[in-house]
């Protein structure tokens, strides 16, 4: 069985220091907010361009935080609107709807899977106060004309890193920017399964706002930034010092690990050759990390089983759409053509940095061979 996600074999590939990191916390008898979750903080700050990092419990937590600080900071109350991509995890709208705030969803190009930044400025209105975008499955979801409408419509530009780690794009005068630092605030998840993952939830916030970290990092913790001093009405959301360890470990081997992940998918680009499936438009690798390798067919479910039948795991993100969800019901009405689509027709095949050579033969053969 050729599996989807070896988190085993990837772990093992540097299972010595791993080991090494996680005794060494043990042996230190300090496990939450201490010396491994400021090393990480500044090493990921680094890594991505940023002035702060704040590490936190999970994913959503990042999200969930960015907004709620912008709401204390005054900048966005109930009732105001935040666009964002209709072909998301759910995560990213949940962190928008916990905060009182209205999801504004716009369809994504089927080319390239993220949101059509053209189709933006028709949804901004008065009431308008930012636009969350989705790096999803380790594409780049930003252009510069994306940071034009957000300046010219006085927007905050957030980011879904959750699938991007180590991602860039050559911004015009500043080159290479990573994903976390093309925005003003980004929410980064390091769930086991990611490029970038932990032993278990983890999660983090980057930004160059100084004030809005200052007000992140209290409000994950309980809403305080003095012991038993309670300024905002705040929350429990930390990293644990085990996982902080484990993640400045793996930290060092992410661009490795992504360039394997690259030359993957140019061998899937190069060898799956069957008209009953398409694959998503190739951009640059600069561009793209490949947390998963898409693919497309109007027979997806058989698709599933045949691959299955014959030996290689596959998953799809996500056979329901957020506005087709039961939790979100007032919108189930809505339609969504290309979201829906997506939604549809999408079937992550293996992508990971262990993949053996004669594995990817056997997944290419075996789409090819499909019919």
């Amino acid at each position: 069985m050729v599996k989807l996600l070896d988190l085993q074999a990837i772990t093992m590939m540097h299972g010595d220091e791993i080991k090494a990191a996680v005794n060494r916390v043990i042996e230190s008898g300090w496990f939450l907010q201490g010396k491994e979750n400021q090393q990480f903080e500044s090493d990921y700050a680094h890594y991505i361009g940023t002035s702060h990092c704040i590490a936190v419990a999970n994913g959503l937590d990042a999200l969930r935080l960015i907004l709620r600080g912008y709401k204390e900071m005054g900048i966005m109350q109930n009732g105001d609107e935040i666009i964002v991509p209709a072909n998301t995890y759910i995560a990213t709208i949940l962190a928008i709807t916990d905060n009182h705030l209205i999801p504004v969803l716009v369809e994504p190009t089927f080319d390239n899977l993220e949101i059509d930044i053209d189709q933006i400025e028709k949804h901004i209105t008065p009431k308008t106060k930012g636009v969350m975008i989705v790096h999803l499955y380790g594409r780049i979801a930003y252009n510069d004309r994306l940071r034009e409408i957000c300046q010219r419509h006085h927007l905050k530009l957030m980011e879904d890193c959750a699938q991007s780690h180590g991602c860039g794009f050559m911004v015009q005068g500043s080159g290479f920017t990573r994903t976390g630092a093309l925005g003003d605030a980004a929410a980064h998840s390091f769930y086991p399964g990611k490029n970038l993952g932990a032993l278990g939830d983890a999660g983090a916030v980057t930004t160059n706002d100084e004030e809005l970290a200052s007000v992140i990092r209290a409000l994950a913790n309980y809403g305080s930034q003095k012991k038993y001093e309670f300024k905002y009405v705040g929350m429990n959301s930390r990293m644990a010092e085990t996982d902080a360890a484990v993640l400045d470990v793996k930290l060092k081997y992410l661009d490795e690990d992504n360039r394997k992940r690259q030359q993957l998918a140019a061998y899937y680009y190069a060898n799956i050759k069957n008209p009953l499936i398409t694959l998503p438009k190739r951009i640059d690798d600069e561009n793209n990390v490949y947390h998963q390798f898409p693919i497309f067919c109007e027979k997806r479910d058989v698709l599933q089983q045949y691959l299955g039948e014959n030996g290689v795991q596959t998953l799809i993100h996500y056979p329901i759409p957020p506005h087709k969800q039961e939790c979100y019901k007032a919108w189930n009405h809505r339609s969504y053509p290309v979201t829906e689509r997506i939604h549809a027709q999408e079937l992550s095949i293996p992508m990971n940095q262990v993949i053996t050579v004669q594995e990817a033969e056997t997944i290419v053969r075996m789409l090819n061979t499909f019919s």
